[in-house]
């Protein structure tokens, strides 16, 4: 039970959690069969995992995740499943997926709670904190070198593409004048002081937008995501299925093109399964995620 990488994981220090998203939906989309074996390309604190490993007997699980804290925490929830689980330390987009090996595959697209609740990670404006944002701490790339060495016209169109931020070009040139900006909260106020009233005091804060955009920036999710697209049904058996949680109409794009697009599955959710109220209710992240659902083709 020990991750496919060189770093140690401190067990004794990971508070990570996952209340998993549409659990029900997934379960049921994956059609887990008794010694089946799964894939959890994004396992986080291991709440779909654990769902997956008790939804039929003698189930095997490979669970990824390119974040070590994740990776930590997973295994130490999970441990009771002893050796029917591998955990693998690495973003899925690097993952070798062999051919015909899983009868399912999950991901769960997105930030997680524990990311946005951990001030020192960086990827909330809500507690001061140096911009981070990178899910993999190996890589080094960070939100700072983002905002304080890309020009003024770079900003403004990442904030744009990635955060489809209309004032995209506005908070740039703000943000270049500002620069040096060490923290979140400085990064932040910089942002709220450069629109309208009306947008400052709008129902999101002016800065969620841009920090999607360097989020994704930071730690390539687009474009890893479409290394996963293009991988991951290789890997799964004939009538295995794949199964994707989104967060936010860029992912949901790609994931709905990329299923429709493979030659090797057909798609059977037309349009996006969508968390009850009741749900909704219980866990608010669950709002805005889209669950869509493809199996692979019989040869």
């Amino acid at each position: 039970m020990t991750p496919d990488s060189q770093t140690p994981l401190d067990l004794e220090t990971v508070t990570f959690s996952h209340i998993p998203v549409l659990s029900r939906e997934v379960i049921e989309g994956l059609t887990v069969r008794p010694g089946g074996h799964y894939l959890d390309a994004t396992v986080g604190g291991g709440g779909h995992s654990r769902l997956i490993l008790e939804a039929a007997a003698d189930v095997q699980l490979t669970a990824l995740d390119q974040d070590e804290d994740a990776l930590a925490a997973a295994q130490k929830n999970l441990a009771e499943y002893g050796d029917r689980i591998q955990f693998i330390l690495s973003n899925f987009a690097a993952y070798k997926f062999t051919p015909n090996t899983f009868d399912g595959i999950l991901a769960d697209l997105g930030v997680s709670s524990y990311h946005l609740d951990q001030p020192e990670r960086g990827f909330s404006f809500r507690h001061t904190a140096s911009l981070d944002m990178r899910m993999d701490k190996r890589q080094p790339l960070t939100a700072a070198d983002v905002i304080n060495e890309w020009d003024e016209a770079e900003l403004a169109d990442i904030f744009f593409k990635y955060g489809e931020e209309r004032l995209s070009r506005r908070i740039a040139r703000r943000i270049v004048e500002k620069r040096p900006l060490h923290t979140t909260t400085e990064l932040a106020d910089a942002i709220a002081t450069c629109v309208p009233p009306k947008y400052r005091y709008g129902r999101i804060h002016p800065a969620t937008r841009v920090f999607q955009a360097l989020r994704i920036v930071v730690n390539d999710e687009l474009k890893s995501l479409e290394t996963f697209l293009e991988q991951a049904p290789k890997a799964l058996v004939p009538g295995g299925r794949i199964t994707i949680i989104s967060f936010h109409s860029l992912e949901d794009r790609l994931v709905k093109h990329g299923l429709r697009n493979s030659p090797l599955l057909q798609v059977l959710t037309k349009k996006p399964i969508t968390a009850s109220e009741e749900e909704i209710a219980n866990n608010p992240r669950s709002r805005s995620a889209k669950l869509r659902i493809a199996q692979r083709k019989q040869e």
